[in-house]
């Protein structure tokens, strides 16, 4: 079997190393493998710093991205489920397109948006790793495309709605369980083990192996991401024993308070443990969806 070295994980390497313009290539290689075409990373348009809630914060990077068409790119990491996660996605959407649009600018000047979500958790049933979306008017009876004819910039312009409306892609990590063959392939290999193989050619990925050195990172660094590591386990694991207990709860009750009552108390004993071991409250916040009265009542 090719021999791979362990680098630091997308996830955490997104929030804190990416960002770096110096970093950029990695990300374009990522998204380059992804959308099928050449793309370069103008800047990353939120940093952490101008985040307004503790979720995006830890999970939300936008990024403005130049192709032929000079488009706008959101990148979510999620590490754990939420119950209205498309209902996210959809408000990201919106989010990204109303805050990079100058107030009294003309309809034409809105960007495409490129909506991708790499997902840690089990989203729903599907047998693929891999899912896109888009949208498309369809005649009821003819089944052709809507082709619409817009005024842009004072010039007529033929336009399908799905050059106009967002994409959407979902990358369900822990689905992924093949050889991977093909750029794309090594790159959700790389996104669930945290492994690039040595003679990788896929785009972005060399550069990572050059530049997500886990030994590379100061001292603080490295504790601050292996305490990063430790909550996602702790999360994972109790979580899952929710699950279980709750279900279990609910089975012996016969009604569906005890699978509620199974879930919450899990999620509280997650925040319990993870104050024990001194995390730090917005990696509990991130971790469990509790609100921080609710973490310091604990």
């Amino acid at each position: 079997m090719e021999q791979t070295d362990k680098y630091i994980r997308f996830d955490w390497a997104i929030k804190r190393l990416l960002r770096q313009k110096a970093n950029f290539d990695v990300l374009e290689g990522f998204l380059t493998v992804l959308l099928g075409e050449a793309v370069k990373i103008i800047e990353i348009l939120e940093s952490e710093s101008n985040q307004q809630m503790a979720d995006d914060k830890f999970n939300r990077v936008d990024i403005k991205a130049k192709n032929d068409k000079d488009e706008i790119i959101i990148i979510e990491v999620q590490n754990t489920r939420e119950l209205y996660y498309l209902e996210r996605i959809l408000y990201g959407v919106a989010k990204a397109i109303t805050e990079h649009i100058s107030l009294g600018a003309r309809y034409y000047e809105v960007k495409k948006i490129y909506s991708i979500s790499i997902l840690y958790f089990d989203i729903g049933k599907g047998d693929d790793y891999l899912y896109h979306g888009q949208n498309n008017f369809i005649g009821v009876h003819t089944s052709d495309r809507l082709e619409v004819t817009t005024k842009e910039k004072d010039a007529l312009v033929h336009k399908l709605p799905a050059e106009v409306f967002p994409e959407y892609f979902l990358i369900r990590v822990n689905e992924f369980n093949k050889v991977a063959v093909t750029p794309l392939e090594e790159w959700v290999e790389y996104l669930k083990t945290g492994c690039i193989r040595s003679d990788t050619k896929a785009p972005g990925l060399k550069e990572a192996r050059e530049k997500l050195i886990y030994y590379n990172m100061s001292k603080v660094e490295r504790q601050a991401y292996d305490e990063h590591l430790s909550a996602i386990m702790i999360q994972n694991d109790v979580l899952d024993g929710a699950k279980l207990e709750g279900r279990a709860e609910g089975r012996a009750e016969g009604r569906a308070e005890g699978r509620v009552e199974g879930r919450v108390e899990g999620v509280l004993e997650v925040a319990r443990n993870m104050k024990k071991l001194g995390l730090s409250t917005d990696i509990i916040i991130q971790s469990t969806q509790l609100s921080e009265t609710e973490i310091e009542s604990l």
